[in-house]
């Protein structure tokens, strides 16, 4: 599969089932064989699964894909082999929010981007460094239904609290000052490229 020079763009989507289950346009700021580092700006778009109006959060069998909004700016972080990607939200001014922890099949490459597939449980980080879970109910619910190994449980929590720490003891990536960073003013807002809705 191909590598992406910074500021391409690409689709990070979730594939559930052999089907997609939702599709982000980001821009490519690194794209490295231990670290890949991407951009979604407030303004994109991008396609999220509904059912009968209302947004789904865990899988079903029939849904379709809808037009979403992004309102923040998101710089997300993930390496190979890890299902802890971090995320660093900035309101749409650019004032740093929080980081937040998701846990999710490590990234897998695709003709058009990324693909994974969320798992549902999650961290969020304030900037202050204090931290919870969020949507444990939503993990137990993937568990009962069989959508998630029971077994995986440790090893994602596991994984998540190793990531709060190396944001906290501020291990690279997170040695640089994040909050200030900025993408390039000649990277256009990202679309999905042709393809996206192919698996």
């Amino acid at each position: 599969m191909r590598t992406f020079e910074s500021g391409e763009s690409a689709a990070l989507r979730e594939i559930w089932d052999g089907r997609i289950w939702s599709a982000r346009p980001v821009t490519v700021v690194e794209d490295a064989e231990e670290q890949i580092t991407l951009f979604i700006p407030a303004g994109a778009h991008w396609m999220a699964p509904f059912r009968e109006g209302k947004r789904l959060k865990i899988q079903e069998a029939e849904y379709e894909l809808i037009e979403q909004l992004y309102m923040a700016h998101v710089l997300s972080f993930a390496w190979p082999g890890n299902s802890a990607a971090v995320l660093l939200f900035y309101g749409s001014d650019w004032s740093p929010s929080h980081w937040y922890v998701n846990l999710e099949d490590p990234l897998r490459r695709s003709l058009v981007g990324f693909d994974t597939l969320d798992h549902k449980l999650d961290v969020i980080v304030q900037l202050d460094g204090s931290w919870r879970w969020k949507d444990e109910d939503q993990f137990v619910e993937i568990i009962e239904r069989g959508l998630l190994r029971p077994e995986e449980e440790k090893r994602l929590r596991a994984e998540a609290e190793d990531a709060v720490r190396r944001i906290a003891e501020r291990e690279p990536p997170f040695d640089r000052d994040w909050f200030g960073w900025r993408p390039d003013p000649v990277w256009p807002t990202p679309t999905l490229p042709e393809g996206w809705d192919r698996v």
